[in-house]
């Protein structure tokens, strides 16, 4: 029986550096941050990159950490739900007070992947309107139905206008 191989990995997680040394080489970035650096916040849904509960940035791009292999984000920017208020924990993001002010979360658990996956579309600049919020935030599911309430979040930080709801429409008697 052979020995799993073993990585030296070094990550930058919120802009601080984090060596883990002898790290088994199938560990998953999801598993390192949760596990190895404590850091929480990024939640492990379906564990099959279909939920986007596990969102976070690498380089500022949206990634589903537990499809990633930590091991190959060595040396790269890591931004978490953690890190992503300017002024540290005790300020929130724009995102995160849009979040509040439009109830755009209801059980909490997608919460911090669809914020941090609405901080990498912010920077990609796909909000021109609610369907392009919608379609580029497709990845995040929310099980407790909040859409409405995140796309509305969305568009506040980024000043666009939401679209408005569309109305039921109701089969009148013939």
């Amino acid at each position: 029986m052979t020995a799993t191989p073993t990585v030296d990995v070094t990550l930058q997680v919120n802009g601080e550096r984090h060596e883990l040394p002898g790290l088994d080489s199938r560990t998953t970035l999801l598993e390192a941050l949760r596990d190895h650096l404590g850091l929480t916040g990024t939640k492990k849904g379906c564990g099959l990159g279909m939920c986007g509960a596990c969102t976070v940035l690498a380089d500022g791009r949206r990634i589903n950490s537990c499809l990633a292999l930590a091991a190959l984000y060595d040396g790269k920017e890591i931004n978490t739900i953690e890190g992503i208020a300017p002024g540290g924990e005790d300020e929130l993001h724009p995102l995160q007070q849009a979040f509040i002010d439009h109830d755009g979360f209801q059980c909490g658990y997608c919460t911090a992947g669809q914020i941090m996956s609405a901080a990498g579309l912010l920077r990609e600049g796909h909000t021109g309107s609610a369907d392009e919020i919608r379609e580029f935030m497709s990845g995040n599911l929310c099980r407790c139905g909040a859409y409405s309430n995140i796309v509305a979040a969305i568009a506040q930080v980024a000043g666009t206008s939401r679209d408005p709801e569309p109305v039921a429409r109701t089969r009148t008697g013939a």
